[in-house]
């Protein structure tokens, strides 16, 4: 695996071994997606455990999963932070290396060998939970080519994933060159010397504690430069303000093939997806309570056989109000006509001066947008 110029990982055939048997491009996704498959039911869930519910996201449904599968001696599959505070996928096979797979992570994971030890944990007997994207657990069934009871597949609706490059290189920005720190992010905590650099303990792309569920913050937390607080927070900004979220949120650095996913609504053939529900304040108010309430679609008969095993509480809705208020269905997303630029500009002069200018809009593109709206208004007026 390689990484690109935009900080993307994609794999590079040696040519010199290639028997030029075209199974790489047989399993690829891109080249051949699954049908489709439609969802037999659609949840609305949440965790009975208040703590678990909120260090988790999807109103801590894939924790109650995990948990599920441990009992019987089986293995979970996702992804945590490395030491370098990119993301990796990786099993555990107790509720400690499962809780550090809690919690979103903004990032594409790099899958390593993790189909490979799939299948051999699956052909031991033992039950595999194996949660990832759309297109990661996609390409699970692609290499194993052939179903195993024991396994259990989880994705969840994805937003796309952004570039490891641009993270490495925001995290370097913010966190260890001192002259750019301040502008970072407002909320940053510098330390009295400049010259010093904190040390990352934790890192929560949806924290819940400081503004709740659905006005979440970015935060960074770690050891403060005078060792004063061994857990001390770094940065902490709201969703919308943080450079890198804001980044993501308006699509500037996705993956390429993520603004026309091949893998979403039903091509994983997952047995569960799972994601927060957004907009259930309008569809079940007295079911809110801003702590975090999850969605699940249940794909198939083992998806609802775990279901119905888990500590949850659950009411059932409909596909059409699920997709009415989640974003994440979508599969074709229009491309930032600046992210080229984004892509010239970050290396030289850092994420988050680039996202600025990525998203600024100059008076003649306001004065055309506002232009635009009313005359969509007339129209819709006759």
């Amino acid at each position: 695996m390689r990484e690109d110029h935009e900080g993307f990982l994609y794999p590079e055939v040696d040519l010199s071994t290639c028997i030029d048997c075209g199974l790489c491009e047989k399993v690829c996704p891109w080249l051949n997606p699954p049908d489709k498959i439609i969802p037999q039911k659609v949840l609305a869930a949440k965790n009975r455990c208040e703590e678990d519910r909120l260090a988790s996201s999807s109103g801590g449904v894939f924790i109650e999963l995990a948990k599920e599968v441990l009992s019987t001696g089986g293995i979970v599959f996702g992804a945590v932070f490395d030491e370098h505070w990119e993301v990796e996928h990786t099993y555990a096979e107790n509720l400690a290396g499962v809780r550090l797979m809690m919690g979103s992570k903004y990032l594409q994971s790099r899958i390593g060998n993790c189909y490979q030890l799939a299948e051999k944990f699956l052909k031991e007997g033992r039950k595999v939970l194996f949660s990832g994207t759309p297109c990661q657990i996609t390409g699970l069934y692609k290499y194993l080519r052939k179903e195993y009871s024991n396994l259990i597949s989880v994705d969840f609706l994805c937003h796309g994933v952004p570039s490891p490059g641009v993270w490495r290189r925001y995290i370097h920005d913010t966190f260890q060159t001192p002259a750019r720190r301040a502008a970072a992010g407002k909320n940053t905590v510098l330390s009295s010397s400049l010259k010093s650099v904190p040390e990352i303990t934790g890192i929560e792309f949806r924290d819940k504690e400081l503004t709740g569920w659905k006005k979440y913050s970015f935060v960074v937390r770690g050891v403060s430069a005078d060792k004063a607080d061994k857990n001390s927070v770094l940065l902490s900004d709201r969703h919308f303000e943080n450079p890198f979220m804001r980044g993501f949120l308006a699509n500037i650095y996705l993956r390429p093939s993520c603004y026309d996913c091949k893998c979403k609504n039903g091509v994983s053939h997952s047995d569960l997806t799972i994601a927060d529900f957004w907009g259930i304040n309008h569809l079940m108010p007295d079911f809110d309570d801003d702590k975090g309430v999850g969605m699940i679609l249940i794909n198939s008969e083992k998806g609802q056989n775990m279901i119905d095993d888990l500590d949850l509480d659950i009411r059932e809705t409909s596909l059409p109000d699920a997709m009415r208020l989640n974003g994440g269905f979508r599969e074709h997303i229009e491309i930032p006509y600046k992210r080229k630029l984004f892509f010239v500009k970050y290396d030289k002069i850092g994420v988050s001066s680039a996202v600025e200018t990525a998203l600024h809009i100059s008076i003649a593109d306001k004065i055309i947008r506002k232009m635009k709206r009313k005359l969509q208004e007339l129209i819709g007026k006759r």
